[in-house]
This record gives C-alpha cells, sequence and structure tokens, in this order.
C-alpha cells in the first residue's frame, strides 16, 4: 500500500487571514472640520481637545484633507509676517490633501505595516471616501496583545 500524506500549506494570504479587522480598533467619534472653517476655530478645537488634528469633511462627508497642528503653526507665522489675524485664514488653504488612508476592510496587520512604511501617528479609515473612522499606532498596539503567535 503506497500512503502519501496530505500536508496543508498556508499561502502568505491566508496566513493572515483571521487578524482582526481593523474596525475593531479604530476611533469613530471624530472631531472634525469643513474646508471653509476658520484656522482660529481649528486652533481652539485642537488645543481644548488636546489633539494634533483632524480630518477635513466636504458637504457629502468625504475626506478631502487633514489638518494639524503644524499647519496651524504654518497659519501663525504667515498671519505674523503679513500682518493679519489668524482668522483670515482657512482650512481649505493650509490643510494636507494628499492622504494615505485605511480601507475599511483592512486587518490591523497590514495597519501596522503601514504605519512602519509611513511617518504618520494614524491614519484615517475610508469606505468609497466616506470617513469611517480613525486608526492610531497605539489602536494596533492594543490588539497586537490579542494576537496569537504560533511555534515550530
Amino acid at each position: 500500500m503506497n500512503f502519501t500524506p496530505k500536508f496543508e500549506t498556508k499561502t502568505a494570504e491566508s496566513a493572515l487571514q483571521g487578524y482582526e479587522p481593523v474596525t475593531n480598533y479604530m476611533a469613530t467619534d471624530l472631531i472634525t472640520f469643513k474646508p471653509d472653517d476658520e484656522i482660529g476655530t481649528v486652533i481652539s478645537v485642537l488645543s481644548n481637545k488636546k489633539i494634533s488634528g483632524a480630518p477635513v469633511l466636504n458637504e457629502r462627508k468625504e475626506l478631502v484633507g487633514i489638518i494639524s497642528e503644524q499647519d496651524c503653526l504654518k497659519v501663525v507665522l504667515d498671519s505674523v509676517y503679513h500682518n493679519q489675524p489668524v482668522s483670515k485664514h482657512f482650512v481649505k488653504d493650509y490643510m494636507h490633501k494628499d492622504l494615505i488612508t485605511v480601507p475599511v476592510d483592512s486587518d490591523v496587520v497590514d495597519v501596522a505595516n503601514m504605519f512602519l512604511k509611513h511617518k504618520f501617528g494614524r491614519f484615517p479609515v475610508v469606505k468609497d471616501g466616506i470617513l469611517k473612522g480613525q486608526v492610531s499606532k497605539r489602536d494596533i498596539l492594543r490588539a497586537a496583545l490579542k494576537i496569537k503567535f504560533t511555534t515550530w
């Protein structure tokens, strides 16, 4: 009798299946701004809420940018240089428009890899251009505590 055992091999794709979706860890109650909001309002909210930035959404709730503390500092310097009040500046003129986003169907390992490739502290999570949440490095570290590792 000839017996040939069958070995089940995992492809890289099937090995990653089973990791938790990023949606289990992302923040969903986010502070957002509109392109026409004044920078003075942004500075006030960022300071009071102790956050470093926020997504910018258009009237259809689509993600169109991110405004950060760094962007606000540029406004402050521009205001001083041109002797204008900060309130004369708008989000749309200073927000970052070239964004790296996370698809809503990503898993925590995909996102961990994105954090290693890019120097951002958080990524917007989107579906069809609509903001669904935001995931941070800390969120992925929380998820890592639940990942089951196998040994040989």
